[in-house]
């Protein structure tokens, strides 16, 4: 069993949910947030009510809502030892980007990119003093240079921002304690990923916790799906 700390933004539902449920039967103090303080109780009511699951409201675009979280966590807890940067919006099929809607995709880098971002920089200076972090970036294979095709313009740019985001804070962050890495959970049942996705949210989370896991020699400014690295 572990003592550590672990946070998953956008937890209320699908892959976030079920990411708490893995970690908090592992033994982790885990911080469920979400936007909506009705849902994210709505979600608690699913959990197990005899492990370690702890509420917050946030919202990460918001800079006042991040700090008050990290200063909950720094009162209640005393560090963050795991962050979790699920929160995702907006997978935009409808559009293109030769006519995308720009005031949409800024939305969706906002939260997408800028979120997570923030999220990082909030905790990061605490996982610098205990010399421990394990910072997952969920992004997705749509934000793979590698392969890239059209369509999904906001999703797509800002899931590519968010692993150039992982390549710079893993390579600034090496030698600190500190792992940084994006990954793919693949085409998950889940209210984005749809009825007709070929994974279950058990199997799009497995990969991500096993990130969150990741020993002090384990890698850092990689991308993975299924606990294997593919390219950028």
């Amino acid at each position: 069993m572990s003592n550590k700390i672990a946070l998953v933004t956008g937890a209320n539902r699908g892959i976030g949910l079920e990411i708490v449920r893995q970690l908090a039967s592992k033994g982790y103090e885990t911080i469920l947030t979400s936007r909506s303080q009705e849902k994210g109780e709505q979600a608690l009511m699913q959990l197990p009510d005899d492990q370690n699951i702890h509420y917050h409201t946030l919202d990460i675009v918001d800079p006042k809502s991040v700090e008050a979280v990290k200063t909950d966590i720094i009162r209640e807890f005393g560090r963050l030892d795991i962050l979790i940067n699920n929160a995702g919006i907006n997978y935009d099929t409808w559009q293109e980007a030769q006519n995308a809607d720009l005031d949409e995709v800024k939305e969706t880098i906002e939260t997408n990119l800028i979120g997570a971002w923030r999220m990082a920089l909030a905790f990061i200076p605490i996982m610098k003093e205990n010399g421990f972090g394990r910072i997952v970036n969920v992004s997705s294979g749509a934000g793979a240079l590698n392969g890239m095709a059209g369509g999904t313009p906001g999703y797509g740019v800002s899931k590519a921002a968010m692993n150039a985001l992982t390549i710079k804070l893993g390579k600034e962050l090496q030698n600190t304690g500190i792992l940084v890495n994006s990954v793919c959970p693949g085409w998950v049942r889940t209210d984005m990923g749809g009825s007709n996705a070929d994974r279950s949210v058990e199997e799009g989370a497995k990969g991500i916790v096993w990130l969150a896991e990741l020993p002090k020699d384990g890698p850092t400014a990689k991308f993975f799906r299924d606990g294997k690295e593919i390219d950028f």
